[in-house]
């Protein structure tokens, strides 16, 4: 199973397309307990999406926790030390690249706060930069996070 989280009108093929709101696949309230069996799914992408999730704890728990082992989690957000991660009023979660660090399986900052932080999730980052990105409506570039990790079971 593939999951295209926070979908909106941008489906995709051979995912399971999951939104608050229909045209999705499955409504879902992703800020709750995620739907599917440990282990069930082989990818995840969340565009746009973590951000407007108000636990990150939670949010990479839930995707760990879902993902087969080695299965993949495809994130882009908006970077929150750019303009992009505050100026959205549904944004309730900000991120930077360093906030990936205490889900990443060997990190110091995950190894020495995670068990008192309640982080299970595991990752191997696989890929993880910042880049910029330039709306098609003539205002500023904005900073955003690629990042593809690897769950780690």
């Amino acid at each position: 199973m593939r999951l295209n989280l926070g979908c909106c009108d941008r489906h995709e093929v051979g995912f399971v397309n999951v939104d608050l709101y229909p045209p999705a696949d499955l409504i879902h309230d992703l800020s709750t307990p995620w739907p599917w069996p440990d282990a069930s799914v082989a990818e995840i992408r969340a565009y746009d999406c973590i951000e407007h999730l108000p636990d990150r704890i939670q949010t990479m728990n839930e995707a760990w926790r879902v993902l087969e082992p080695g299965g993949i989690f495809d994130i882009r957000v908006p970077d929150a030390l750019g303009p992009g991660g505050m100026q959205d009023p549904t944004h309730v979660s900000f991120w930077t690249l360093n906030s990936f660090r205490y889900y990443l399986a060997g990190d110091p900052h995950r190894e020495r706060f995670g068990k008192h932080y309640g982080i299970e999730a595991r990752f191997k980052a696989i890929h993880i930069e910042r880049r910029w990105w330039k709306p098609n409506d003539g205002w500023d570039d904005v900073p955003i996070i690629d990042a593809k990790l690897s769950a780690v079971k």
